[in-house]
């Protein structure tokens, strides 16, 4: 490592397979706290490349818990964290949305590192119980149309850097690994991205590997469609820049997608909006996604005839019995 460390210093960039080496090494406990700080530094210091980060990705998915769920006809929305946004749970509320409009929802999270409330953390307080094993997600996805994966769960493989990642307090390359390792790989994603050098970076990498994927970075600063500003929208067909208006909604303020000072604030977010109680500018945020993600899956789809379509899940109360299924099956 240390060879590889004066080497990244000096500008050097590294090839896939030398990439995924270097996370194995990692992974397997071989290399000392301060080597891997530094190692992941570098990735702070300049852009990380696409063939690094297929090469972290391959390592992680090698080593991977696997889940045998044979139909991948499902969709993950996840976002990278590390926005700095603070706002509620809007991938996670939108998860329960999709999964009430009819779609099958294979979601990927984790414990907030960056944020302090992550998708893991809000999930945990309402009371579900985080598994691996494969015949109770599947009695999930019967049920309730949603499963989660619980990242430490499937990935041993970060353990190992899980200290450092808590001592750092900062995002990583381990954010932008963390949406693209999905134990399943699904067969439609929706990413949401923390700047727009990583919207960018998905995008070369997805579009290499012809997934269905969109990728969204929101121009103010969001890693998910805010309606505060345009975001860019990155899919297959290229990249687009939408608006509110688009999703038939009016532009919300910041301080009204803010979410809150904890657990407590985040669970009572999550469950208004999936009632049907949320404030207008939270159920129109998760609905804007919602809207995306039924895009991803159904590309013929205008926006605002997918915004209907989740709107109709909350409103018949199918997004909220979403949740209830998925905290009640074992």
């Amino acid at each position: 490592m240390k060879a590889t460390l004066e080497y990244l210093f000096e500008g050097g960039k590294l090839e896939r397979a030398d990439a995924a080496n270097c996370l194995k090494k990692i992974s397997q406990g071989e290399i000392s706290m301060e080597q891997m700080t530094a190692f992941t530094t570098v990735f702070r210091m300049r852009p990380i490349e696409v063939n690094e980060l297929k090469g972290f990705r391959d390592t992680l998915l090698e080593l991977r818990i696997r889940v045998a769920i044979e139909n991948k006809s499902a969709i993950d929305i996840v976002g990278t964290g590390g926005d700095g946004k603070n706002t509620f749970n809007i991938s996670t509320t939108s998860a329960f949305v999709i999964a009430g409009a009819g779609y099958r929802v294979t979601k990927h999270g984790s414990y907030g590192v960056s944020s302090s409330v992550g998708s893991s953390n809000v999930l945990m307080a309402m009371g579900y119980e985080f598994t691996n094993d494969s015949d109770v997600l599947n009695r999930q996805l019967e049920k309730a149309n949603i499963c989660f994966f619980h990242a430490p769960l499937f990935h041993p493989a970060m353990k190992a850097v899980v200290p450092m990642r808590k001592g750092l307090k900062i995002k990583t390359f381990f954010n932008m690994l963390g949406p693209l390792v999905n134990p399943l790989q699904p067969d439609y994603q929706l990413f949401g991205t923390y700047n727009e050098q990583v919207a960018q970076l998905y995008d070369e990498l997805l579009k290499s590997e012809n997934k269905n994927y969109t990728t969204v970075y929101a121009l103010d600063g969001y890693e998910e469609i805010s309606l505060t500003d345009k975001a860019a929208v990155y899919r297959p067909t290229g990249k687009t820049i939408l608006q509110a208006e688009d999703f038939g909604f009016a532009t919300v303020a910041q301080e009204d997608l803010h979410g809150g000072e904890g657990l407590e604030d985040a669970s009572k977010i999550l469950t208004n909006v999936l009632r049907g109680e949320g404030t207008v500018a939270q159920t129109s945020a998760v609905l804007a996604n919602v809207a995306l993600a039924i895009q991803t899956i159904e590309p013929s789809l205008d926006l605002k005839s997918a915004v209907a379509k989740g709107k109709e899940s909350i409103d018949s109360g199918k997004a909220y019995q979403a949740l209830q299924k998925l905290l009640e099956t074992k």
